[in-house]
């Protein structure tokens, strides 16, 4: 960590003390001018290096060019020059941005950089130079640049149509690329109505007031009434369809927007206009509805679905047509609902096993060739529907033996590796997107021996969550202890012993909850190994008795754990002792768990109640703890395990969980 004190004086200094430093520094460089914050002979050029990323994320081409001017001898001369260069990336040639991709050849902010530049190129239409310099962009994960190279190959009159497609799913990130991809498709006929239509209805189901308005300027409807029906749907129902495809459309909208805070109304609404909209355009009113009423496991979500049929659906819709079926036990409908799902998801692991679970509900009680061969396509992989797609095929998790350690000779070449030093040093500094981004660009071409030599390298200099994602790349030679490891044990055993919890579990719980990063923080406030809330942290300490307790000290280890796993303990004590469901609880707090369960009817197989948890995050969260506790037991316990039977059944009953439980994060 490095302390604002070392270079902050005077009367700034009790006040800058309580800040963390990247708080500090960007409260000095926001009152105190270039030159006397760098006055005192102490300050440090790490102190400089974080001012002028400060400056660069602000545009602040003057502060920039001052702090890069200390900076001439820094150790890590490529961000200097990029945070240098980033403030005016408007107005820079194309021979500097050139001499800046020949000097940092081959490293990560060189390709950030010709991310940077690409951009500017795709926005002036630049295609002969987008052209060259795409191939060369070896992350290619920017949605932006990739409409803009569809943009550009339709321009050369190719149909990239299907492509386009695929691509635009998420109206919200669409920007000037994507916008413009979309009005060039429908501009050279590679987009019909029907294509722009199915936009503004996903752009309704995502609140993209914006993107929808645009492209219905496209269709010549009205801007206005579209962003009446995503922000004012009562107005628009209130008037009723109007008499072109365009009114209806957009009233479908406003259906669906009104369903999200009031179902009835929204049910109302569609029922009252049916009589003047066409069978198709009634599937998808009820296709909206329905997906808003999936959110809330509403009863009546499996009816809509029904209604729905013949919808186009988005891929949202697709999904949670298939939940509602999973957790009605309607078989065929999950088959031919996943059936209908394009391969980009119906290729996915998830729909993979249940795929393979409808086809073996067909022929109950005896074997299904259909089935194995689908579960034998994932049965290889360590994710959750791997783990039980392996168990649908007779094996429990069984460890193999370790493999040969990576020698001193391994880590020293990992150690010597300038991205790894580049990662280690932005680590200590803090800047942990600066130094994940350097430390996963090495990890591109690394053997499965390299990468096993840099998650011990990582694991030498604590940087646990490293370790964990490196380890978690190889395929042929795995590590286990590198993958599940488990620090702290000296303060873990202790806790879980004396509360009788599963230490695997809670174990299971923090590599998805912090990845092990003592001083990790969300964007809500949880705090440490265990991410727990401040306002939940003086509620258990109350309960337990450690009047001792401040804020301040949820960064250390012993009462992180302390107060994090008599947390645990207590929802898990309210909710039947169920992990699956004290999982959900601790990620989306005790309050919602409770309304969740409250629309069972039935049992349910853990499996189906996880994958149909309305919260994306929650949903993810609980399947990623219950694979990382059945790893984490067969470690402890060197026997086979089941995450089947660790999922168990999980039942309708209301809760005793206390009402007044805060959430953990």
């Amino acid at each position: 960590m490095i302390s604002p004190l070392k270079w902050i004086a005077g009367s700034m200094l009790c006040a800058a003390s309580a800040l963390s430093p990247l708080a500090a520094l960007a409260q000095v460089s926001a009152t105190v001018s270039p030159a006397a914050a760098l006055a005192s002979d102490t300050r440090s050029e790490d102190d400089a290096f974080l001012l002028l990323r400060d400056a660069a994320r602000k545009d602040d081409v003057e502060k920039a060019d001052f702090y890069a001017a200390r900076l001439t001898n820094y150790q890590i001369p490529s961000y200097v020059d990029y945070y240098r260069l980033k403030p005016r990336i408007k107005q820079l040639t194309e021979a500097q941005f050139r001499d800046y991709l020949n000097r940092y050849k081959g490293s990560a902010i060189a390709d950030r950089f010709r991310n940077d530049w690409l951009l500017e190129l795709g926005r002036k239409r630049d295609w002969v130079v987008f052209d060259e310099q795409y191939p060369q962009f070896a992350l290619d994960d920017d949605t932006q640049l990739k409409c803009y190279a569809l943009m550009s190959r339709a321009a050369k009159g190719q149909n990239v149509a299907p492509e386009a497609r695929n691509l635009l799913v998420s109206p919200p990130g669409y920007g000037e690329a994507c916008g413009s991809l979309i009005a060039a498709l429908a501009q050279n006929g590679q987009f019909d109505a029907n294509d722009l239509w199915a936009q503004i209805r996903l752009a309704g189901q995502t609140n993209a007031t914006g993107p929808a308005r645009r492209i219905a300027l496209l269709l010549g409807a009205s801007d206005a009434k579209m962003a009446q029906a995503i922000d004012l749907p009562a107005l628009m129902l209130a008037k009723g369809p109007g008499p072109s495809r365009a009114d209806h459309e957009m009233y479908l909208v406003a259906i669906g927007r009104m369903a999200k805070s009031t179902l009835k109304l929204g049910v109302v609404a569609l029922q009252k206009a049916s009589p003047s909209l066409t069978p198709q355009e009634q599937a998808i009113g009820w296709s909206n509805l329905a997906l808003q009423a999936s959110y809330s496991l509403a009863p009546e979500a499996f009816e809509y679905w029904q209604k729905a049929n013949g919808a186009p659906l988005t891929l949202e819709q697709m999904q949670w047509k298939t939940r509602i079926a999973l957790r009605e036990g309607n078989w065929p409908m999950v088959k031919s609902s996943i059936q209908a799902m394009p391969a980009s998801l119906r290729t996915d692991p998830t729909w993979v096993y249940w795929l393979a679970r409808a086809q073996q509900a067909e022929t109950p009680g005896r074997p299904n060739a259909q089935a194995d061969v689908l579960y034998r396509t994932i049965a290889d992989q360590s994710n959750f529907y791997g783990l039980l797609a392996n168990e649908e095929l007779g094996n429990h998790l069984v460890l193999p033996p370790p493999g040969q350690p990576v020698s001193p000779t391994e880590i020293a070449a990992m150690a010597a590796n300038p991205g790894l030093q580049r990662a280690l040093k932005f680590f200590n500094m803090r800047l942990r997107f600066e130094g994940t981004r350097e430390w996963n660009w090495e990890l591109r071409s690394m053997t499965d021996r390299q990468h096993l030599a840099a998650a011990e390298f990582a694991r030498q200099n604590n940087v646990l969550d490293r370790m964990v994602n490196t380890s978690d790349r190889t395929r042929l030679e795995v590590d286990y202890t590198q993958r599940y490891p488990t620090p702290h044990d000296d303060v873990m055993h202790p806790a879980t012993q004396t509360l009788g919890l599963d230490k695997a579990w809670v174990y299971g719980l923090i590599r998805q909850e912090s990845r092990f990063i003592m001083d990790a923080q969300s964007h809500v406030g949880a705090s440490g190994l265990m991410q727990v809330m401040p306002s939940t942290a003086r509620y258990v300490a109350k309960k337990i008795g450690l009047t001792d307790f401040v804020t301040e000290t949820l960064s250390d280890v012993r009462t992180n754990v302390l107060l994090g796993t008599n947390y645990l303990n207590m929802v898990l004590g309210g909710l039947d002792g169920s992990q699956v469901l004290a999982s959900a609880a601790y990620n989306a707090g005790p309050g919602r768990l409770r309304i969740w369960r409250a629309t069972m009817t039935r049992p349910l197989e853990g499996a189906v109640f996880a994958e149909t948890i309305p919260y994306t995050e929650t949903r993810g969260y609980v399947k990623n703890v219950m694979a990382n506790a059945t790893y984490y037991a067969a470690l402890f316990e060197k026997s086979p395990q089941s995450l089947k039977a660790r999922l168990g059944t999980v039942g309708p009953k209301n809760s005793a969980v206390a009402a007044d439980l805060p959430s953990s994060n």
